[in-house]
């Protein structure tokens, strides 16, 4: 009991460190505010303000960035799968058994039937043949009449234009060849009518054209007297004349012929 009241009674040394410490942070504080209350307020200086200058700078572009390099893709490996073998099965053993061979027998043919047949197979094959090129020889035949025939066919059809041809187109004739069945009537007072005795020798001459059956189809002056109004007197006679019908061969032809007309009037 005596210890324990004399550990109350002694001082605590942990609590005069607390005490200590608070007296020396009191004290700092005192002589804190102190110090404060003594400072002089400082002195702003005036600021003096210059114009701003700008500098411009030239901005240079940046390089571009280098290519990336794009890593080629690398094919998919796919994994090697396992292949699983198949369980053996045991085949079952099959017990061999000897097949006992059946020969053929040969029959035994006389050879002259063979030489027969064969003799009578060749015969037909060469008959066959010749009826093959009769055939032939006959078709072609017939190919050779029909190419004639229609060679004739041809000839004649152009024999058959020629003369048609010959027929519409007319042929030059001299004046002995063909004949007037009504000759042009030129009379005499139509000449005196016209022409002078001193006015000499007056000749017309023309070319007529006929159809072969003797009329006239065309009168072209080729020679004048001079007086067209004359002229025109014996080209309307002549127009109005007709010939005999000109049949060289049996045939119907048109014909071109010149005539000359005298039309001088003779002294009395």
């Amino acid at each position: 009991m005596s210890q324990s009241s004399a550990a109350l009674n002694s001082p605590n040394p942990m609590k005069k460190k607390v005490i200590t410490a608070l007296i020396a942070v009191a004290i700092g504080h005192v002589g804190v505010l102190w110090a404060v209350s003594h400072i002089k307020p400082a002195e702003l200086k005036p600021i003096d303000k210059k114009p701003l200058q700008v500098r411009f700078l030239t901005i240079k572009e940046d390089a571009p960035p280098p290519p990336v390099k794009i890593e080629p893709i690398k094919p998919k490996v796919k994994p090697i799968e396992k292949k699983i073998e198949p369980i053996p099965v045991e085949k079952p053993k099959v017990i061999s058994q000897k097949v006992q061979k059946v020969e053929p027998k040969v029959i035994q043919q006389d050879d002259t039937q063979e030489k027969l047949k064969k003799q009578q197979e060749l015969e037909k094959q060469r008959l066959e043949q010749l009826q093959r090129e009769q055939a032939l020889r006959e078709q072609q035949a017939r190919e050779q009449v029909l190419r004639d025939q229609q060679a004739r066919e041809q000839a004649a059809r152009d024999q058959q234009a020629r003369d048609q041809e010959n027929r519409s187109k007319p042929q030059r004739v001299a004046a002995g060849d063909v004949s007037w069945s009504r000759s042009p009537k030129i009379s005499a007072e139509k000449v005196s009518y016209y022409f002078k005795p001193e006015d000499g020798v007056k000749v017309i001459e023309v070319e007529i054209s006929s159809d072969g059956t003797g009329k006239v189809t065309g009168v072209k002056i080729t020679k004048s007297t001079g007086n067209e109004k004359f002229d025109a007197y014996v080209v309307k006679q002549t127009y109005s004349a007709r010939f005999n019908s000109y049949k060289p061969n049996g045939v119907v032809t048109p014909f071109v012929i010149k005539q000359q007309f005298d039309a001088s009037v003779v002294k009395k």
